[in-house]
Formats: structure tokens, C-alpha cells, sequence
């Protein structure tokens, strides 16, 4: 192909990316603006005018499907012999070039899973461990190394990012890092962390080894660059060797890895760093209606998050539609019709999908499109009923029904169903952990809700009849699809598009979720919406739910992140602006009169509020002999909860947000009698 026509098709800021064939080169690549297209062409340009030789080109991104997608591209402009790869891949093939002739022995086993040396180093300290501890354990081993943190600095560095494993104290996570090291040496294996390590390591160590890769390699380009850490930072600098020949791409606004490991100040600091740098902006999107990319540039407009200001060039569409509804299963209900309708129009169930911010909340749309017959598929992760956490506690409450269990004095079979999952790890409070542990609470909470939901609805029922309600879902949500809707997380949905995307779940909590707690954590979950958002090509809709379940109080707020998005008079009372005005709890109406009125006469309290006047008087008198203020005894929120639900046993206690097992030891037998006292 020659060199012009190979630009022709492109725009003006894709062209100048082209035809800038000397580095060093920045691309800031905003959401759908054909990045992959720019960079291909111009190490394809590059080729057809002499520029490169084609074999001295190394092109690097982070996944095999990308590298595949870029291969593809550069076969069909005419560069079929350039190399591109992922990190690993890249480093991998030279490691086992070069490792037999510097150290004149076979390269150490590439292992396929670190887990099993993880139960060894586990054993090696007597760590009691399950699944979920030993998977986030090999997150965070994986973590420290590609963030080069030794073992013995781990505790402090943990504690200064505010990283956790499970309820590991930071000195034995450094340990075990360390014991899972000792366990991998002795049995000759490597991870894939080792493979950019040790490479790295023969690039320093072995100047005739650097010297022959930089020979093969004199032109680099290295894709979403945000998300390099900072062994792979140093590794590329090491095949550079002080060279500058090389084009970086990436979207800071797409910044969402850090918890892995990425840092994506060396894609904005790069020109600080090489000063001779070009740096291009890619602007114009070509994926999604100008409605989509306006609620996506005011989503980061003002923002430590602000990348790109995208500018969109499709035709217009239909507007962006935002939707609170009562509980997760109303939200569920009405995404479903909503495909439905779309399907009836003509669109591909291929098409369209429905993105949330944790693998739990899957389970839902799971059953609301089942009971619309609407065929789905899940990206990222195994459905709800064939999850291992979800898969053993079904297999332990059939266990119980069968083996005739009952529930204790004033209990129901809603807290026997507690008790079981108690059993394996589930309390009422979620951990404040993040990564398996947290992911399987979620499951194991999601099944004291279909629970609690099921005895709602069938009243008289017992733990038979729940499990056989979970064994129908299950069946009926196992059935093979050749295509049907998506169903993903955020973080799964990343490099995808689709004409339809269903952002639900987007309620404070949940996104940002609650164990973002720095301002930094914080605008990395406004950063996964925003990618959430650009997925969308037609339509987007996004909503929210009040309440968990049926029934229970409406006390969620929509994601704050959709405060600039929202029309004010769809925003929480607490966030409309209405400056020096109070406001109703439950219509957000002004308020007048007395002081300390939360809602006006139009709306009623949803629980028994002289029980909750009673409770009041309790907590105070309980802070002053503990001489703590009365909100660390219990919140308001908890104390309408204890109102409205009217908890009759230490079990049905544990269920309220709030009480943790060492609340409820001090305070569960005041309450209950305080619940007693008043009149059902």
C-alpha cells in the first residue's frame, strides 16, 4: 500500500500522530477516538517509507486480545512482520532466549497459578486460610511485586496506601510475601511477575544481553499507557537504554488499575521526563451520540479525573435517561422491559448490556431476564449460582432443610439461613477489605436477601421451600446462549462497546463503593463510570435503587457522581441547592417551624416513631454513662431501622445496619426490651 493512501482515511489529529515518526511521542486518547487505528498506521507508515525496518519495531499493550487486534490491523496495512505483544509476552520470549546463555541452566517453570505456593507459604507460618484469603493474598503478592515493594517494606507501604488483606496484620502479609518467595525458589518455579523481574534483572546485570536487545529494537510503541506499573516503567526503560525513540498512548481519564498496580503519572509526566516530547491530543469521538459524550465530559469537567474533552462526531440521539427506582428489584424489572422493547425494535440482544460496579449485583438482572425469557451472557465472571461461595452455601442450606434444622426459640428460618452463612464467614457488617473477601460477603449477603425477600412473599414458608425457590433460579439461569444481553462489571466491560448500555446500581455505596475512602480512591470510581459511560454508542441509561429489597426503606441516594448530570429536583435533599434551608428527609420540600423537624406533615415517618423517640432517650442516656457522644452508641439511620423493622431476637438483630456482634453483646438485650415495651 503506498505510504499516502495509508493516511488518507484519517483524521487531522490521527494524521499528525501518523506522520510524527520520531520520538518521543504522547498521544492523549480519549473514549472512541480510534487510537488503535492512529498508532497502527503510523508504524505502518513508518514501514512503507523506510523509516522502520518492520523487525525492529516493538509494539507493546497489555492484553493477548489487543496485541491480536493490532497484529490483525498491521497485517492489513501491510507491516505483517512487526512484533507486538503484551509486556509479558514480549519479556517472556527474550528470558528464555537468553536465560540458558547467561546462567547455563534451564529457565525456572512458568507456573500457572500462584495459589499453590500460596497454601504452602500459608502452612510454613500456620496461617489458617480459605479461598478467598489465599486469591487476595496472590493479588496483593502480585501488587507489591509489580509496585517493587519488598516483603519487609510491605507493612509500611500497606499502611501508607491504606491496603488490606482480609484481617491479616501487615507484618504477617510482609511474611507471608516473603515465605511465598522461599516456597517458589525451592520448587524452581516463576510467576509472571518474575518474568518482567528476571528480565529486567538480565537487561541490568548483562550489558552484552541489553546490547543485543536494543540492536533487535529501536523503535517502541507502547499502548494504554495509564496503565503501567512501575516494573513495567522500569523494564521499557531498560529496553531503551537511554534512547527516546518511542510513542506512548493512553487516557488518564481511564485511569482504573491502580489498585493493581498501574500509575498513570508516567503517561502524565512523560514529556517532564522526556523533554523533547510531541505531545497529541485525540478528541474526536467517533463511538458514541454527542448526548452520551456530554454527560461524559460533564461527569469529569472540573475533576482531579479530567482528561480529553471529547468532541463527538456521530449524529444525534436519544437523550441520556436517568431513573431512581424502590428496591434492586424494581431497577432489575425495569431494565429487563427495556431490553425487551429494544429487541421488539429490531436491536441485537448482542447489542445491548447491563454494566454494575461488583460481580454480587449480576444476580438480579440474572433472574429479571430469565423471567422475561431474554437469553444473557456473563463477561468476567461465573454466574451468580455457579460461584463456589454460592454453590457451597446452597449446598449447606439444602443440607440443613433436608436434615430437618430448626430454627431456635423466637427465631425464624430467615435466621437460620444467617446462622448457615455465619458458618462460613458472613456477617451482618460487610468487611472493610476489598478484592475475594469482599466479593464473596457480597454473595453471601445477596442470599440473606433473596431470603428475607422469599419469607415476605411467602409467608408460612419454610428453609425447604427457599431452597427449592434457589434451585428453580438456579436451573433456570444455567441454560446455554449463543447470544444474548451482556451482563458485566465496569472494570470487565473496558475496550467494549455496545448500541445499548444499562449503568445500574449507581447508588452512594456502591459507586464510589464504600471502601473508597481517600479523595484518590474516590476518583478512580468516578473514573469507572465515566468508562461505564463511553461504552454506549446510542443509548444510555443509568439508575439506581432506594432500597436493597421489597419493602424496605427508601434511604439510598443516587452515586454523588451524578450530581452535575442530575436535573435539581431529581437530586437527594441533602444535595440540591438550597442553601441555609432545611429540607424534608422524604420529599426534600422546605421545611418551617420547629428545629429539629425532619419531614413535613405530608410525609409520615416509615417506622413506629414513638419507638424511635424511646430508642432516642436510651442512646443518650447510654453516651452519658459512657461519656461518648450518642451517635457512636447508634446512628439515627440505625435507630429508624430498629424502628420500622421491630427486631424480635438477638438473630433478627444481627440483620440491621449497624449492629455488629460487638454491639449487639453490649446493647442487644436494652433494645429488645425496649421493642417489647411497645405495642406491635
Amino acid at each position: 500500500m503506498p505510504a499516502p493512501d495509508l493516511l488518507a482515511a484519517l483524521d487531522p489529529e490521527q494524521r499528525q500522530v501518523a506522520e510524527t515518526l520520531r520520538g518521543p511521542v504522547r498521544v492523549l486518547a480519549g473514549a472512541g477516538t480510534g487510537k488503535t487505528r492512529a498508532i497502527t498506521h503510523r508504524i505502518a507508515h513508518g514501514v512503507a517509507t523506510g523509516v522502520y525496518a518492520p523487525t525492529e519495531v516493538l509494539a507493546v499493550t497489555f492484553t493477548t486480545r489487543a496485541a491480536g487486534e493490532m497484529r490483525g490491523r498491521l497485517r492489513s496495512l501491510g507491516a505483517p512482520t512487526v512484533q507486538a505483544r503484551t509486556f509479558h509476552s514480549a519479556a517472556l520470549r527474550q528470558l528464555r532466549y537468553f536465560w540458558p546463555h547467561v546462567h547455563g541452566t534451564e529457565l525456572p517453570t512458568l507456573t500457572e497459578s500462584k495459589i499453590p505456593l500460596v497454601v504452602g507459604a500459608a502452612r510454613s507460618l500456620r496461617v489458617r486460610s480459605d479461598q478467598a484469603m489465599l486469591r487476595d493474598l496472590a493479588s496483593e503478592i502480585e501488587w507489591a511485586k509489580v509496585s517493587n515493594v519488598r516483603p519487609e517494606q510491605y507493612a509500611e507501604v500497606a499502611q501508607a496506601r491504606g491496603r488490606s488483606v482480609a484481617s491479616l496484620d501487615g507484618e504477617l502479609v510482609g511474611r507471608l510475601i516473603a515465605a511465598y518467595e522461599d516456597v517458589k525458589r525451592e520448587q524452581g518455579r516463576m510467576d509472571m511477575e518474575d518474568v518482567l523481574l528476571l528480565t529486567a534483572g538480565l537487561l541490568a546485570d548483562d550489558e552484552r544481553v541489553a546490547a543485543q536487545v536494543r540492536r533487535q529494537y529501536k523503535w517502541f510503541v507502547v499502548d494504554e499507557f495509564q496503565d503501567v506499573s512501575p516494573l513495567q516503567s522500569a523494564l521499557l526503560d531498560l529496553w531503551l537504554g537511554g534512547r527516546d525513540e518511542i510513542c506512548v498512548v493512553g487516557d488518564p481519564a481511564q485511569t482504573i488499575y491502580s489498585f493493581a498496580g498501574a500509575d498513570a503519572t508516567y503517561l502524565r509526566d512523560f514529556p517532564a521526563k522526556h523533554p523533547r516530547t510531541t505531545s497529541i491530543e485525540l478528541v474526536r469521538n467517533y463511538r458514541s451520540t454527542p448526548q452520551v459524550v456530554t454527560a461524559a465530559n460533564t461527569l469529569l469537567a472540573g475533576t482531579g479525573s479530567a482528561g480529553v474533552e471529547l468532541r463527538a462526531q456521530r449524529p444525534g440521539g436519544a437523550a441520556v435517561s436517568y431513573a431512581g427506582h424502590p428496591d434492586e428489584v424494581a431497577e432489575a424489572g425495569a431494565v429487563a422491559r427495556e431490553v425487551a422493547r429494544q429487541r421488539g425494535t429490531g436491536r441485537p440482544l448482542a447489542e445491548m448490556a447491563v454494566l454494575f460496579r461488583i460481580n454480587a449485583q449480576s444476580e438480579a438482572y440474572e433472574q429479571a431476564l430469565t423471567d422475561a425469557g431474554i437469553p444473557y451472557v456473563i463477561r468476567g465472571a461465573a454466574r451468580f449460582f455457579e460461584r463456589p461461595e454460592v454453590r457451597e452455601a446452597v449446598t449447606r442450606l439444602r443440607g440443613a432443610a433436608r436434615g430437618g434444622a430448626a430454627p431456635a426459640d423466637d427465631d425464624t428460618w430467615v435466621d437460620l439461613v444467617r446462622d448457615t452463612l455465619a458458618g462460613m464467614g458472613w456477617r451482618p457488617d460487610p468487611p472493610e477489605a476489598r478484592g475475594q473477601t469482599r466479593d464473596r460477603w457480597e454473595s453471601w449477603q445477596a442470599l440473606v436477601s433473596q431470603a428475607e425477600t422469599f419469607a415476605e412473599g411467602a409467608p408460612g414458608s419454610d428453609l425447604g421451600a427457599f431452597v427449592d425457590d434457589l434451585d428453580r433460579r438456579a436451573s433456570e439461569q444455567h441454560a446455554p446462549v449463543a447470544e444474548g444481553v451482556t451482563l458485566a462489571t465496569f472494570h470487565a466491560a473496558k475496550g467494549l462497546e455496545w448500541d445499548s448500555v444499562f449503568l445500574v446500581g449507581l447508588q452512594d455505596g456502591t459507586l464510589p463503593i464504600t471502601y473508597a475512602q481517600t479523595p484518590q480512591a474516590v476518583e478512580e470510581e468516578r473514573r469507572l463510570l465515566y468508562v461505564g459511560m463511553t461504552r454506549a454508542r446510542l443509548d444510555l441509561a443509568l439508575s439506581w435503587a432506594q432500597a436493597r429489597n421489597p419493602g424496605q426503606a427508601a434511604r439510598r441516594k443516587p452515586s454523588r457522581f451524578l450530581d452535575p448530570l442530575l436535573p435539581d429536583a431529581d437530586k437527594p435533599p441533602a444535595r440540591r441547592s438550597t442553601r441555609g434551608v432545611r429540607t424534608c428527609v422524604e420529599c426534600g420540600k422546605p421545611l418551617a417551624g420547629e428545629k429539629g423537624k425532619r419531614r413535613c406533615a405530608e410525609c409520615p415517618a416509615p417506622y413506629d416513631e414513638a419507638l424511635f423517640e424511646r430508642l432516642r432517650t436510651w442512646r443518650l442516656e447510654r453516651s452519658r454513662e459512657e461519656e461518648i457522644a450518642p451517635f457512636m452508641v447508634f446512628s439515627n439511620a440505625t435507630l429508624e431501622e430498629l424502628a420500622e423493622r421491630r427486631p424480635q431476637s438477638r438473630h433478627a438483630l444481627k440483620s440491621i445496619s449497624g449492629v455488629g456482634p460487638g454491639k449487639l453483646d453490649k446493647y442487644g438485650d436494652d433494645l429488645l426490651s425496649l421493642v417489647a415495651e411497645q405495642p406491635a
